[in-house]
């Protein structure tokens, strides 16, 4: 008994098998790309359900494309088996084509169990036919169409692992070529094996349930598309999604590669970029811009004796005062640490530039609240124009970073336009910096000491300490030029031990050749003064050298007094309860808060030399501050020392205002270390040495 086939049904039989196909290729993609492991095995299962529904569709319309002279039907139960036999195969397929890597043994086993797998869900599928007598098959084409099954299966597993990914080029065409090539493999082994079926004449089909074969296939058509589409839709919808969600990550990772982490600044490649710009605009408008390069005075020390905890949200404020009043034009980077630039474009005229400057030392000179601690920095700003000072981006920030250096050397807090000596001087403060490690080594530093005398009646009352370095090339180093660069390349501490190792070693000198037993005062740095074990390091210095602590007083600024009120105050109680004083620096430079003279409690405070030369210029009106600051004082029981005393003049008036001491060359240069011993042993003979000298009353 001989079957006909019918072509529409064939012909759509052909169109489900492409469509399934071509979703098992997209599932394999979309497997591929999941970036959760945990959905991983629901997409997986509803994946081989899509696809198993799609090969057994297509194999159960060539079913019903093929018709016998006889009522046919279909026995449900075994139907059923073939299709989870269908879904089985798929579930091996997806596995095997979306993780890991394909070898030529996994795609060999892999290929021939899905091969079998399909030859199995065929056979059964004409099983559920039921005839009697029972199919009898050609051998040759029964064997042939399970190794175009096993073929087929590994050609699939191949096309679907090789087009996964999502950066194939062409992607769509290729999958689409695949799914065609896969759908005629399928197709030709479906057709292959129904030709292998033999009918004996006579047979009848026992199947129960005897359906109508064209309503069927519409039926099992409709069911197909119905899955096949709406898996192609929900895949649609999620590479939609990854799509969205890739185009957002690649954003973030091109914001996170331009701009800096803690401040949301744009970073050194992005302000290179950003420059480079501006040099092509200047270029083609003939116009000029600037940049201003700044760097954070006193952030060093903040970060060391806080935390880095504390110093990073002063770079946040910081960043964000940055950012205010900047017009939409110009742009705020950060370069890295405590460094950040400023573009300012159309900047023809200097004083543009400067506006800026002048509006970013406003703001951040005031207060900033960290985690309950009132904090204050300055800045340091070197400026450069293009085209004058650079003609490209690396030209411009040396430029900027030379005028930045100059406005430290200027006393910080301040801006330097750059000038073409600058970059000497940036060259030598290199070379400064890589020096100082060996002076330190190689005994090229050295002490000298300037005296300080009572007004009243010239004696001598103390000395000073101060810190000298003779280079072997390039000879005096003065020590604010060498000062910030300890500070900033982290030497100061050490230098700061050697210095008051030096000054102990010198004062148990002075007492064995019998000299009067003088204080001396050294400077602490705004660094040092923050190191969190200041005192127990001065406590084991003095011990090991065997000098009391009544003979040195430790002097440190406004500025550095300022940098965090509780910790300043906690330091000098504990300074004053071990028997040190302490001194108020360059009194007038920074705060000027009188009220905090009182909370600190200081021994002493030293007068700026900028207040006593206001004696001779100020008249009256210098007098009257001078005044001010010593009745305080007095009443505080705290010494005043004028410092920078020069002229007669500024003496006889320190007299008429009843300061207590001062300093400066009209009585004393500072002199070296060696020839302090014979001046102090002059005022001795001449009794100008004051018994104990710098004792404050006990308050």
């Amino acid at each position: 008994m001989t079957g006909v086939y019918n072509p529409l049904l064939v012909c759509l039989s052909l169109v489900v098998a492409f469509l399934a196909s071509y979703t098992a290729v997209e599932l394999s993609g979309g497997l591929n790309a999941l970036a959760s492991a945990k959905r991983r095995p629901v997409w997986l299962a509803g994946g081989a359900v899509s696809m198993g529904v799609g090969i057994w569709s297509m194999h159960f319309i060539g079913m019903l494309a093929f018709s016998l002279p006889i009522e046919v039907g279909y026995d449900v139960s075994v139907t059923a088996a073939s299709l989870v036999l269908a879904i089985g195969v798929s579930f091996i397929a997806l596995a095997t084509a979306s993780r890991g890597a394909l070898s030529w043994r996994r795609l060999l086993v892999a290929g021939t169990i899905m091969g079998l797998g399909v030859a199995a869900m065929h056979f059964t599928g004409m099983q559920a036919m039921q005839m009697s007598p029972g199919i009898d098959y050609t051998f040759w084409k029964l064997a042939l169409s399970v190794a175009v099954a096993i073929l087929a299966s590994m050609a699939a597993l191949w096309l679907a692992f090789t087009l996964r990914a999502s950066d194939v080029e062409n992607l769509v065409v290729k999958r689409l070529g695949a799914a065609f090539i896969m759908a005629i493999a399928i197709t030709g082994m479906h057709y292959l094996g129904m030709s292998a079926a033999n009918f004996a004449a006579g047979s009848l089909c026992l199947a129960d349930a005897k359906l109508d074969a064209n309503w069927l296939a519409l039926a099992v058509t409709a069911m197909s598309f119905i899955v096949l589409v709406g898996t192609l839709a929900l895949l649609g919808f999620h590479t939609s999604s990854l799509s969205i969600s890739l185009k957002r990550a690649n954003r973030q990772l091109h914001y996170l590669g331009t701009h800096d982490a803690l401040t949301n600044l744009p970073n050194r490649q992005q302000l290179s970029r950003r420059i480079a710009q501006a040099v092509a605009d200047s270029a083609r408008t003939e116009s000029a811009f600037a940049l201003l390069f700044i760097d954070l005075d006193g952030f060093k020390s903040i970060n060391d004796s806080l935390g880095h905890g504390v110093g990073d949200d002063l770079l946040q404020v910081c960043a964000e005062r940055l950012r205010q009043d900047l017009r939409h034009t110009d742009m705020v980077a950060r370069l890295g640490g405590d460094e950040f630039v400023i573009v300012v474009e159309n900047a023809a005229e200097t004083s543009s530039a400067v506006a800026v400057a002048n509006g970013v030392l406003r703001r951040l000179s005031q207060e900033i609240v960290v985690n309950g601690l009132p904090l204050r920095v300055s800045a340091s700003i070197g400026i450069a124009f293009h085209p004058h000072d650079g003609a490209d981006a690396d030209a411009l920030l040396h430029s900027a970073d030379a005028a930045m250096y100059a406005a430290k050397q200027s006393g910080r807090n301040t801006f330097r336009v750059f000038e073409p000596q600058m970059n000497h001087t940036a060259l030598k403060s290199l070379i400064l910096q890589r020096d100082l490690h060996r002076a330190l080594s190689d005994d090229e530093l050295s002490l000298s000491f300037q005296p300080k005398f009572s007004v009243a009646s010239q004696s001598v009352t103390g000395v000073e300490a101060l810190i000298r370095w003779r280079h072997p090339e390039l000879g005096e180093i003065a020590p604010l030029e060498f000062i910030p660069i300890a500070e900033r390349s982290g030497l100061i501490v050490e230098i700061g031990d050697w210095v008051l190792r030096e000054v102990c070693r010198n004062i148990a000198l002075w007492d064995a050749q019998g000299l009067p037993a003088v204080p001396v005062s050294v400077n602490l740095s705004p660094i040092q003064f923050n190191v969190p074990d200041l005192v127990a390091r001065i406590d084991a210095l003095i011990v090991a050298a065997g000098v009391v602590p009544s003979r040195l007083m430790f002097e440190i600024t406004e500025t550095t007094a300022m940098q965090n009120i509780e910790k300043t105050s906690r330091t000098i109680e504990a300074l004053q309860s071990r028997g040190y004083a302490v001194a108020v620096d360059d009194f007038g430079t920074g705060y000027s808060s009188l009220g905090y003279l009182q909370r600190f409690r200081f021994d002493q405070i030293k007068i700026d030399g900028s207040f006593v030369r206001d004696l001779d210029t100020a008249g009256n009106r210098g007098s009257a501050l001078l005044s001010a600051v010593v009745t305080l004082a007095r009443a505080l029981q705290i010494e005043v020392v004028a410092e920078g005393v020069e002229t007669e003049s500024q003496f006889r008036t320190l007299g008429e205002l009843d300061c207590d001491q001062m300093q400066g060359f009209l009585l004393s240069r500072p002199m070296p270390a060696a020839e302090l011993p014979g001046f102090l042993s002059g005022a001795a003979k001449r009794g100008v040495v004051a018994e104990r000298a710098c004792a404050a009353p006990a308050v």
